[in-house]
């Protein structure tokens, strides 16, 4: 396919193809693990990809009235913990001259969430309240199904239809014909009474019978699943129900004497290559009490963050209930930095909205508060923008300023939360490398899961077949033993 069809393809799709070994398990497993479907389908989805630029779509190349009607947005979970993708029916019309831009929007969507939570899966909700005939556009319904049948492999769990009107019955009768059979397993048409089968009321606005308040609005680009944690800026005045005040502030301050150290460290350093040198020999150095400090770091263009992608929390029975985030500031100005999340009940982080100085580092210790337990669906958002000289660098002066800067002008990263599973906490060390390479991912075992979901699906159809078979072939014996026998009624009747 590559040989034949190269100039048809995004370079970096097939870059990341020979690269991403998850990737290319999503096609086959989403294909059954037949390969010549499977490599039918990265072809097909690989020139759908050139087509619409997809791996270049970003709000700047997208009208910016796409973003503000709202018919298109990420928001909350269903009871499973999957995303939900939200298409908002009532504020769809069909129009020709606009198809390709909305098309675009959705393309612009999945790859944003892709890209932001490495492929994991997502549910459709169709909002279909208060629509009609003018709101049906089978071709645009139909560009959303192919995405997730034939562009962005198992990335579907389910679709949830709420509402539709009678009159739209026979326009999905067409859409289920362009379902396959494991896509129309996931249809679920729901109403007010049982919609919260699939997703629970918090995340449900009120006509949909929810308690959800969220309300969609562009500019800036939404991102509502993060809010501010608890103890903006240091710890809570009340104590935890498992950790005293004089804990906190034992913690605080070997945070503050770590960081004084580092501080002075910096001071002796030229360059940004020897402050990443100066972060190897510090690793053997004292740390919070229960926090862990990570190898990995993802370097961004104001703060190298370690660690770069999971903070990793023990399980109820493990107990780990600190992580550790690193920010170095490789710029020469200051650089402030909030840190959000999408379960500030849960979470302490100090301190979460405040500054660094150029060229030096900042610890932010992340503990879980009370009897709240971490929890796989749990992000983190470290926002970051420079600062200019004049400015001051406390409270008011940043609360200001992040009224004030421009989006463009804001770095963002997100964490994911990492639950270590294991029924012997003494196992669990204090070792960097043994929170940075579990033995077994949930994503694995996840993958596994689905694997042996899909042969029993293909067990299920095939019984469903030898039953299918084994009623027509008790059918047709019945009717033979009929004709044979009035046959020889006939012949009896003739001869008498």
């Amino acid at each position: 396919y590559f040989l034949d069809k190269s100039d048809k393809y995004d370079s970096r799709d097939v870059e990341r193809l020979q690269q991403d070994d998850k990737w290319v398990e999503d096609y086959l497993i989403w294909r059954h693990d037949v390969v010549d479907d499977t490599l039918k389908m990265i072809d097909e989805s690989f020139q759908w990809r050139k087509e619409y630029t997809v791996n270049d779509l970003s709000e700047s190349v997208l009208p910016k009235w796409l973003f503000e009607i709202g018919a298109l947005f990420l928001h909350g979970y269903d009871k499973e913990g999957y995303k939900l993708f939200w298409f908002k029916v009532k504020h769809h019309t069909k129009d020709p001259k606009q198809q390709l831009d909305k098309k675009k929007l959705v393309a612009f969507w999945l790859e944003h969430y892709a890209k932001r939570d490495h492929g994991k899966p997502l549910t459709v909700v169709f909002d279909m309240a208060e629509t009609g005939i003018s709101h049906i556009d089978l071709d645009f319904v139909r560009f959303i199904v192919n995405c997730f049948t034939d562009y962005y492999p198992n990335f579907l769990t389910k679709i949830v239809i709420f509402e539709m009107p009678w009159i739209m019955n026979a326009a999905f009768k067409i859409v289920k014909g362009w379902l396959g059979p494991d896509a129309i397993s996931m249809l679920k048409f729901t109403n007010k009474s049982d919609v919260q089968e699939y997703i629970s009321g918090e995340y449900l606005p009120p006509h949909m019978g929810g308690t959800d308040t969220f309300k969609y609005s562009y500019p800036p680009l939404v991102d509502d699943d993060f809010q501010t944690p608890l103890c903006e800026n240091g710890p809570i005045t009340s104590e935890d129900e498992h950790e005293s005040k004089e804990e906190i502030d034992a913690d605080t301050k070997e945070a503050g004497e770590l960081n004084e150290a580092q501080n002075l460290n910096q001071k002796k350093m030229n360059s940004i290559e020897q402050i990443s040198k100066s972060e190897e020999t510090d690793k053997t150095e004292v740390k919070p009490k229960n926090a862990k400090k990570a190898l990995t770091t993802f370097k961004g263009p104001l703060l190298h963050i370690s660690p770069a992608e999971e903070l990793y929390f023990g399980s109820k029975e493990t107990g780990e209930k600190k992580c550790l985030i690193v920010l170095t500031n490789v710029t020469k100005n200051v650089v402030a930095f909030k840190v959000r999340t999408t379960a500030p009940e849960k979470y302490r982080v100090k301190p979460s909205n405040s500054s660094c100085e150029p060229g030096t580092s900042l610890d932010i210790i992340v503990s879980l508060h009370g009897g709240f337990a971490a929890s796989l669906q749990d992000r983190f958002l470290i926002m970051a923008a420079e600062m200019d000289q004049s400015s001051g660098a406390g409270v008011p002066e940043l609360t200001q300023f992040w009224k004030e800067v421009p989006r463009t002008k804001v770095m963002e990263h997100r964490l994911r939360c990492h639950v270590i599973e294991s029924s012997k906490p003494s196992s669990l060390t204090l070792k960097d490398n043994a929170f940075n390479i579990p033995a077994k991912t949930n994503e694995d075992l996840h993958i596994q899961l689905t694997h042996l979901v899909q042969i029993n699906k293909r067990l299920e159809e095939q019984m469903n077949r030898c039953l299918w078979f084994q009623q027509l072939s008790v059918v047709l014996s019945l009717l033979s033993v009929t004709v044979a026998a009035f046959c020889f009624y006939l012949a009896y009747a003739q001869g008498s």
